[in-house]
């Protein structure tokens, strides 16, 4: 098997768990169904949830076409794939703005940790997303070996 393919593949595997784990984890009773959240806050997690999935199917399209150029799909399927991620990370540096929170007393609570003595607070969210840019950096090493 050759480095093209093995990165084709797992490149595949990263967009349909970005596409549904987002259905997952977001339209569910701790977001799209929060009875503490308002409506238009409901509409919002809807809308940024298709937002991110429906990209996945075109992502893995992209990926495994023989309409455009091997090496044009896969280059323009992972900067799909990364601009989600890049997306979490221009939202978590600019929350202080406009008041937004990593977590909700409702939804899914960091993970808690205790290291050298230090208590520490792991967001599941921040966690996933640099493990997804390090994984589509990892992805286009292999592509390129």
């Amino acid at each position: 098997m050759n480095h093209a393919l093995v990165a084709r593949i797992l490149l595949s595997i990263l967009c349909a768990l970005q596409g549904l784990a987002t259905l997952a984890i977001d339209l569910n009773r701790t977001h799209a169904t929060n009875p503490t959240w308002t409506g238009h806050a409901r509409f919002h997690v809807v809308w940024q949830t298709i937002t991110v999935t429906l990209p996945a199917g075109v992502e893995f399209i992209l990926i495994w076409s023989h309409g455009l150029p091997r090496a044009d799909g896969f280059y323009i399927a992972c900067l799909l794939t990364s601009l989600s991620p890049l997306a979490f990370l221009f939202a978590l540096t600019t929350r202080r703005i406009y008041g937004g929170t990593l977590s909700d007393p409702n939804g899914i609570p960091p993970v808690q940790l205790a290291c050298c003595g230090r208590a520490l607070s792991i967001d599941m969210n921040l966690t996933a997303i640099i493990i997804a840019l390090a994984c589509i950096a990892v992805i286009i090493v292999i592509y390129r070996a």
